[in-house]
């Protein structure tokens, strides 16, 4: 059983994301797991989800992810970490088999922008067996420090760069809805087309626009709540 987990925190999304992400998942993942949301708001949010109160007051934004990693989260084994701002495609039980079954290894997508210097923490697989102490432990302890570095994603680059168990996600299973490759200058976008990428598991929307804006066809047949 692992856990699969999301953070829902303030107004940046509308609360339907926590409900489309945990159906798609629902679809994609034959893997035993239950679906953790951490969020300050349960209003509307889907009985299957399990809510739990995040952690720590005080965080804003994406600093609240950083609360994934705490003793206080109560994560026991393996876990997967989504944004809301993801459409799952296909199958994502790679995500957590195979290498990344093994508790020790921490799994992470390249980053889209610089592949070779930053990690993007849209999905992630982790174990607070090890990764409170190697992660969150190492983030407080030097708070001021990397509070200067630009989110949670830069931080646990920082942190899980060239550790010898953490094995980032192969390229091909994830792609962004806006730059057609990793590595490609930020202001090359994708064509109108905004077309998807074949074999790969999850469409990372980082920045804009976000998955509801979209109506373009195959993300509206994956971003959407299962049949009643």
């Amino acid at each position: 059983m692992i856990n699969v987990c999301c953070v829902f925190w303030g107004s940046k999304f509308q609360i339907k994301y926590v409900n489309v992400l945990h159906d798609m998942v629902q679809r994609h993942l034959t893997v035993p797991h239950k679906f953790i949301c951490f969020t300050d708001n349960r209003k509307r949010i889907k009985k299957e989800v399990e809510c739990r109160d995040i952690p720590m007051p005080g965080f804003s934004g994406w600093w609240n992810k950083m609360l994934l990693f705490t003793k206080e989260a109560q994560l026991e084994g393996n876990n997967l970490y989504f944004d809301l701002d993801v459409v799952i495609c296909n199958n994502i039980d790679k995500f957590v088999q195979g290498v990344y079954e093994d508790e020790k290894v921490f799994g992470i997508s390249r980053d889209f922008g610089q592949p070779d210097m930053w990690f993007n923490s849209s999905i992630m697989k982790f174990n607070n067996k090890y990764h409170t102490m190697m992660i969150w432990d190492k983030y407080i302890n030097d708070k001021r420090r990397y509070d200067n570095l630009h989110g949670d994603q830069n931080v646990i680059s920082d942190i899980m760069r060239n550790k010898e168990d953490t094995k980032p996600f192969p390229d091909d299973w994830s792609f962004s809805y806006k730059w057609p490759q990793r590595g490609a200058p930020q202001t090359y976008q994708r064509d109108k087309e905004y077309s998807y990428v074949d074999g790969a598991s999850v469409s990372i929307f980082h920045g804009g626009p976000k998955p509801h804006e979209v109506e373009t066809q195959w993300v509206v047949d994956n971003w959407k709540e299962n049949d009643s």
